[in-house]
């Protein structure tokens, strides 16, 4: 008999209640009770939905990120917010975002916030985790709380818990040294306490504990490979059976090291590395499970049931009752619930698996493989005609995109003059001062706008009025930036829904979920598209409102677009063709909207590719063609206008100094960047690679609500001279704005403005 679980459910409810309830509580609407009262209903709820499973995770619900939940059950708190002694959950907003609750009483000392900790990508996904922080000092110290909590809500709910845990290599890999000391010189500090963690969960009457140590689909350097061996014999005694997690790619060299581990288990991602299940079949002791990651948890396709029984088939055989079935990773990446997209097209539909349904696949599989096919054989032909029909429906596959394609040769990604000649022809048209003060696109979407646009999806606003509220606000955005002094203006992106998401609208080729969201970071959720075939731009999708807030100012209006990268990375792909394929599409779909921008007079576009490095394979060997094609991508979408056409791009959270040389291959104009939480961190790069263009190093972290400073924007902007030159430098926030406040955004930019024209003071 296999054993069915589940590596992580999606913590945020299939109405993003957590969502709203985190927010009501930061704005003071809420209280602390009714908050963690909202966490255990979406914990009860989310356990009785996996109760057909023989283990379900607890401790994968965090109320804004796993890993800094992790760093406070391991007692590692940066040493800034170690004075404060309210309520832990406070406490991990106050790293989390800077500051918790509006109104809490133990801000007045503080003034308003303490700085947030840093934010990057988890692995290669579109989630963010709070960055672990370190120095050579670091002491750890369990807090079993949270955990404990969660475990006697589970147990007393009737479910078989698998508590999950970051595993201590990994932990320490996420983070980072404060003070340039070794991390892994902190080891032994730290498993210490994981080995009382695992005593804790025996004491409490846990079986199993999922350890996740995703790091070991990476190419790790000697010492921490060694390092895994030392840290896992640390675990030998002990009365709990540990089940090693990898995911997010292949184990390639470090696959004899995994299954060598004094652990009791060993999950593999199987949409990643199916070769590898067999020879983990072959190396792991007789004794050990082999949990398969048999279901995509990253995308939001039907599986194959019938293709998959075929080679699992042969591995129940082999493992027996060794053999565990789950998704691939956890379902944290994937929506909900399929069962309220009742507006979603019919056919789109019928290929389509969210969380819940994922977790009918795996109890299809395991059925099947314990009780024959003929079990489970009405759900087994319904998903081979879904299967079926999806491969020769005629909405995939575009004769007319397939030919524009063909036609791609290299002219297609050269500006026609190298920067050095544009930079003078754009700095004679725009005539921008030192150090330029710009914004990254968008502003805050306020209350109005998003009442507008529920009116007009519900038919009680028609397009007029839907036009006329969208471009007041357009209007207050451009007047609000003037008055300000910024000098490239944008026009605030009101009629936006998400940066993805309205392009993806207007593109042939795009399906779109309801309630198809997912968690990008804390209470911020994204809801991707769902790219489904060829893609193609029927009409221009942003000319008219950026050309109408050209024509209320005299200004420089920036126009904003989606790069090619971005759309394809924080979109739901289809997997039944090359990702570089479907991007190359994308770059030309874009390309029309950027050239029909500059005939209509836009001298200044801005092609954010947030996403780059994100899409960046997780072993090093494999970056060199990603980079090569999403590169070629973003050249296609951007080159083709003339000399005195400026074009910028935007990366944020993006540790991006390992492909400097890339993001200079792709010939912007101005690169704006996250530097403000790493406190210019990231411009290290520059010590060593002459970056040849323009650089704009955010200022002004737009993820916390704390204001900064003048005099902290002027200190920043002088550490970016000391390895950029001045006159190559611009001023911005690092994100764009539409998640904070006008009461917020407004004091910000002000101080960021007066920042400018004291730098300009200073240079002259």
């Amino acid at each position: 008999m296999v054993t069915t679980h589940n590596l992580g459910f999606p913590r945020i409810g299939a109405k993003r209640e957590l969502k709203f309830g985190l927010e009501r509580y930061w704005k003071g609407e809420s209280s602390r009770d009714e908050l963690t009262a909202l966490g255990a209903e979406l914990r009860a709820r989310h356990w009785a939905s996996q109760r057909a499973l023989d283990f379900a995770p607890v401790g994968d619900f965090a109320f804004y990120d796993h890993v800094l939940d992790m760093s406070f059950t391991l007692g590692n708190l940066p040493e800034r917010v170690q004075g404060f002694h309210g309520d832990k959950l406070d406490n991990a907003f106050r790293v989390a975002r800077g500051r918790s609750a509006a109104g809490e009483q133990d801000h007045a000392g503080c003034c308003g916030g303490v700085a947030a900790g840093e934010m990057t990508k988890w692995f290669d996904t579109n989630y963010h985790y709070i960055v672990p922080e370190f120095t050579a000092q670091t002491q750890f110290n369990l807090d079993f709380s949270r955990l404990s909590a969660q475990l006697k809500e589970a147990q007393a709910q009737g479910v078989k818990a698998k508590p999950v845990i970051v595993g201590p290599l990994t932990y320490l890999w996420l983070g980072k040294a404060k003070d340039d000391s070794d991390k892994l010189a902190l080891l032994p500090r730290l498993m210490a306490v994981y080995r009382a963690l695992l005593s804790h969960f025996n004491a409490v009457g846990v079986e199993w504990v999922q350890i996740d140590e995703p790091i070991l689909v990476t190419e790790l350097e000697p010492a921490w490979r060694e390092a895994f061996v030392r840290a896992y014999e640390g675990f030998e005694e002990r009365s709990v059976k540990l089940l090693l997690a990898t995911y997010f790619g292949e184990l390639k060299e470090n696959l004899d090291l995994a299954c060598g581990l004094p652990v009791d288990g060993l999950h593999i991602d199987a949409i990643n590395a199916r070769e590898e299940v067999a020879l983990a079949a072959q190396t792991l002791p007789p004794t050990s499970v082999l949990s398969v990651g048999a279901i995509n948890g990253r995308n939001i396709w039907k599986t194959d049931l019938n293709a998959t029984l075929d080679w699992l088939a042969p591995l129940a055989r082999e493992l027996g009752e060794r053999l565990w079935i789950a998704p691939s990773c956890s379902l944290l990446h994937v929506p909900v619930d399929l069962a309220g997209e009742i507006k979603l097209d019919a056919e789109i539909r019928s290929w389509l698996a969210f969380a819940l349904q994922k977790l009918d696949e795996v109890q299809v599989l395991a059925t099947a493989l314990n009780a024959g096919r003929d079990a489970v054989a009405a759900e087994l032909a319904a998903n081979a005609a879904a299967i079926g029909a999806r491969r020769r429906s005629p909405r995939v596959n575009n004769p007319v995109v397939q030919a524009a394609l063909a036609r791609i040769d290299a002219k297609l990604g050269h500006r026609q003059h190298a920067y050095a000649e544009r930079a003078a022809k754009q700095a004679a048209l725009l005539n921008l001062p030192a150090y330029p003060t710009t914004t990254i696109g968008s502003f805050p979407q306020t209350g109005e706008i998003r009442q507008a646009r529920s009116q007009y999806k519900r038919g009680a606003l028609d397009h007029a009025g839907y036009q006329a509220a969208m471009r007041a606000e357009i209007e207050r955005s451009v007047r609000e930036q003037e008055k300000l002094g910024l000098d490239v203006l944008v026009h605030g992106e009101a009629e936006r829904n998400d940066m993805v998401e309205y392009f993806g609208e207007q593109l042939d080729g795009y399906a779109f979920s309801e309630f198809g969201w997912v968690q990008s970071y804390g209470s911020r959720c994204v809801k991707p598209p769902i790219l489904f075939g060829d893609i193609s731009r029927p009409k221009a999708m942003t000319v008219e409102w950026i050309g109408y807030a050209q024509s209320l100012t005299n200004k420089p209006m920036k126009g904003m677009l989606t790069g090619p990268v971005t759309i394809l990375n924080w979109s739901f792909v289809r997997d039944d063709q090359p990702r570089s394929v479907s991007c190359y599409q994308l770059a030309l779909a874009i390309r029309d909207e950027v050239l029909d921008l500059e005939k209509a007079g836009v001298r200044v576009i801005q092609i954010d590719e947030a996403a780059l490095r994100e899409g960046l394979p997780l072993r090093r060997a494999q970056w060199g063609e990603y980079l090569r094609w999403a590169v070629e991508s973003f050249r296609i979408t951007a080159n083709g206008v003339s000399d005195d056409t400026q074009i910028h791009t935007h990366m944020c959270y993006s540790e991006f100094n390992d492909i400097i040389a890339s993001i200079a291959d792709m010939d912007a104009d101005v690169i704006t960047i996250e530097t403000s939480r790493s406190d210019m961190e990231l411009l290290d790069a520059f010590d060593h690679f002459k970056y040849p263009n323009e650089i704009g190093p955010g200022v002004y972290d737009i993820h916390s609500p704390n204001i900064p400073t003048q005099e902290h924007i002027v200190q920043l902007m002088q550490k970016a001279a000391e390895r950029i030159p001045a006159q190559r430098l611009w001023v911005n926030p690092d994100c764009g704005l539409k998640t904070r406040q006008w009461a917020e955004v407004i004091p910000a930019l002000t101080n960021m403005v007066a920042a400018a024209k004291t730098l300009r003071s200073q240079a002259r």
